[in-house]
């Protein structure tokens, strides 16, 4: 059963009213349709007008665009939807999460490098300024994941790093920050990404953890999370086996399921033993984790009779409503789950006050709201913690500070990936502005012309640089089987092969993790987020303008002995 007046909701009684008169009034397609949280594909009002009327869902999400653009829509479809809608986005590094031109505050694990509750609350300030004035009410932050696996590809910068308790820590100040925006967050991904080194985007992943090493950290975040009034929980596409078998014993491995698809997950662990009371919704349902896990006519009316809520995204929209409501005609799902799920659904509109701000007119606020993204304050704040953030992992050979003087000549080598989740996939042209700033020449390893030229004398390069640097901006990103290093071929030619000949430094701006493909480096340094403020920090610590403060939210060596030498 649902309380309404008790925590995440705190519904008072004219609030509870509207949740039940809004409820009783409804029909099961419309019912249905609040079930549903698809992905904005368009920003044509004809196309949204009939998608509005067809299936009346309970919530979108948009990827970022120009804040404006983004508004404009957002605005569009809560003036013709006849239930307020949940307008959800990525808010997991700052405002760009919905808005191209937001600020880029800082990737989780950048936050707790900076090892300040303060930063993760600022965080949280920015991304619910800057959302609330997109038009948005729904975060899918704070990741709450705790990065076990240095292997894994898609956890990585997306948390605060791998102890539980700075976790916890710095997720409940992102928390308390966003809410101030009238925000709801979305804690994820439970029941806990990052122990395996698999991506739940293209199969089912497992969290191996016992029972009790569960109970003790991801266990201890989410139950922190939930007393603190987290709203909603997202649900990966997970499974956690050995409480599965506990909570159900004698089940057979065959039988074994992803959380989104569990119920003793979901109700048992989730609702009874946490205490969670507010809105359950699933990851995307379009990800392989979900629709490797069941015939998909089974699996979308399975996810809420499960105990999710809300279903999130969909591979067609028209056929997964036409699943759920066959799944109530077959018996799948209980008209009494429905009402349940809705139930929960509206109670976290009215938690919210979007009743209120719809009668108001003011779900969606004026353009003039815009004018917060990337203000200088919210900047100010980027700043700093990149300042604090920036860490040197180690310099075994005394390299730094560099100077234009002994330093001059630099062969910059650039390693870059091919996705960027949210961040700047131009940032490696910042550096080197900054760095020709700064007095230094700078020259581009060139991959084509070493493999001309690769049986060049060492004494060449010697001859020709001062200094060789390795800027590495490879992010984290959905559908990536590994976070790696993929050197150029033949033989690597853009590997380290001057570390022993010429000064040698490596600067990360991604994954911290680098060390296991470069033990041999002997100054390195992770800065966790490509924003420019991060790239400032970095060249004014190569310098000795700044000293370095980040401490290592994670193992960076990787547990390899010889990448600490």
């Amino acid at each position: 059963m649902v309380d309404l007046r008790a925590n995440p909701f705190f519904l008072q009684d004219e609030d509870v009213e509207w949740v039940e008169s809004t409820l009783s009034s409804m029909n099961l397609r419309q019912k249905i349709g609040q079930l549903f949280c698809p992905v904005g594909q368009t920003k044509d009002t004809g196309i949204l007008n009939e998608m509005l009327e067809r299936i009346q869902p309970g919530g979108i999400m948009y990827r970022p665009d120009e804040g404006a653009a983004n508004q404009e829509v957002h605005r569009y479809l809560q003036q013709n939807s006849n239930i307020p809608l949940l307008i959800a986005a990525n808010l997991e590094a700052g405002g760009n999460g919905i808005a191209s031109d937001g600020t880029f505050f800082g990737r989780p694990m950048q936050i707790a490098a900076a090892d300040s509750v303060d930063h993760a609350y600022r965080l949280g300030v920015v991304c619910g300024r800057e959302g609330a004035a997109v038009g948005c009410n729904w975060s899918f932050a704070p990741v709450v994941d705790i990065d076990v696996n240095f292997r894994n590809p898609i956890t990585n910068t997306r948390t605060y790093g791998s102890d539980p308790e700075r976790v916890l820590a710095m997720s409940r100040a992102y928390m308390q920050g966003i809410q101030e925006s009238d925000m709801a967050v979305s804690i994820k991904h439970f029941p806990g990404d990052g122990v395996d080194e698999r991506d739940q985007h293209l199969h089912i992943s497992i969290n191996s953890m016992t029972v009790e090493e569960w109970d003790n950290t991801f266990g201890k975040v989410y139950q922190g999370m939930i007393a603190n009034g987290a709203k909603t929980v997202m649900i990966g596409h997970i499974m956690l086996p050995e409480y599965s078998r506990a909570l159900l014993p004698g089940i057979d491995d065959r039988e074994l399921k992803p959380a989104t698809l569990a119920p003793e997950l979901l109700q048992t662990l989730l609702r009874e033993k946490l205490g969670f009371n507010g809105m359950i919704v699933t990851d995307a349902t379009n990800m392989g984790g979900f629709t490797m896990a069941e015939k998909r006519e089974l699996a979308v009316p399975m996810a809420i009779a499960a105990g999710c809520d809300m279903f999130l995204f969909n591979k067609n929209i028209d056929e997964d409503y036409q699943f759920m409501l066959s799944g109530v005609e077959r018996g799948l799902l209980k008209l009494e789950r429905v009402d349940e799920a809705v139930t929960r659904i509206l109670a976290l509109k009215a938690s919210l006050g979007l009743h209120r701000k719809q009668a108001a007119g003011t779900l969606v606020p004026s353009p003039e709201a815009l004018s917060v993204l990337r203000c200088e304050e919210h900047e100010q704040w980027a700043r700093e913690c990149a300042d604090e953030s920036v860490t040197l992992v180690k310099d075994t050979q005394g390299l730094l500070p560099i100077n234009p003087q002994e330093h001059q000549r630099i062969l910059l080598f650039l390693l870059t990936g091919d996705v960027s989740n949210y961040g700047s996939q131009q940032s490696h042209a910042l550096f080197i502005e900054r760095l020709q700033q700064e007095g230094f020449e700078v020259e581009i390893f060139d991959a084509a012309t070493a493999a001309e030229e690769r049986s060049a004398p060492i004494q060449s390069y010697l001859d020709k640089f001062d200094f060789v640097l390795y800027y590495a901006c490879i992010e984290t990103a959905s559908n990536q089987t590994v976070v790696r290093i993929n050197w150029a071929p033949p033989m690597g030619l853009d590997m380290p092969f001057l570390v022993q000949e010429l000064p040698t430094a490596f600067v990360s701006m991604g994954n911290p993790y680098h060390l296991q493909d470069v033990p041999q480096m002997k100054t390195y340094i992770n800065a966790y987020s490509s924003s420019r403020y991060v790239v400032d920090a970095v060249v004014d610590k190569l310098l000795g303008r700044s000293s370095f403060k980040g401490i290592n939210p994670v193992d960076p060596y990787c547990g390899y002995w010889e990448a600490k030498l």
